[in-house]
């Protein structure tokens, strides 16, 4: 039964990353020929099956309702937190003494799939002032152009917390 269920995950993996890589084709080449409709597709399945176990963004998202209106309020709470990091960094940056502190915190995450610890750090790496440094495990290292606390629990509040209440109803 294990067994069975572990199948038709890699097939369901396969199949995403297949179709999603074929979408793009079309989109690039702009062509629905028979002849670009091969190549694309040849291509296509070369690459998912390279990468069978998903390379896919939908391959760990759960499709639920609650899932889509998640990934909604995420991305509306990432882009006011993209403005709000850019308005901290120009004051740090126009600031005579240049108030920085800077430095690597740990922050712990309780995210348990692949795909939500991706998008977890690289939430953090796109907003300013902070860096994904690493990833082990439930362990991310970020760097700070100024560090507001060394402490991992209020770290993790403040840098990964907010991101994370959505990243864990899309993706667990």
């Amino acid at each position: 039964m294990e067994k069975t269920s572990q199948t038709n995950s890699t097939l369901r993996n396969l199949s995403v990353l297949f179709i999603t890589l074929m979408l793009f084709w079309v989109m690039l080449v702009n062509s629905l020929a028979p002849d670009s409709l091969l190549v694309g597709a040849l291509v296509s399945l070369s690459v998912a099956l390279l990468y069978r176990d998903g390379l896919s963004f939908f391959t760990e998202f759960r499709a639920t309702p609650a899932a889509f209106v998640a990934g909604t309020l995420y991305y509306a709470y990432f882009l006011r937190m993209l403005v709000q990091s850019n308005l901290r960094l120009a004051l740090i940056v126009l600031s005579p003494n240049l108030p920085v502190k800077p430095g690597i915190i740990k922050v712990r995450t309780k995210l348990k799939s692949r795909m939500g610890r991706l998008m977890l750090a690289n939430s953090i790496t796109l907003t300013p002032g902070t860096l994904s440094v690493e990833l082990d495990g439930e362990s991310l290292y970020v760097h700070c152009v100024t560090i507001g606390s060394l402490d991992t629990e209020r770290a993790t509040a403040e840098i990964a917390a907010g991101f994370e209440q959505y990243l864990e109803v899309m993706y667990g």
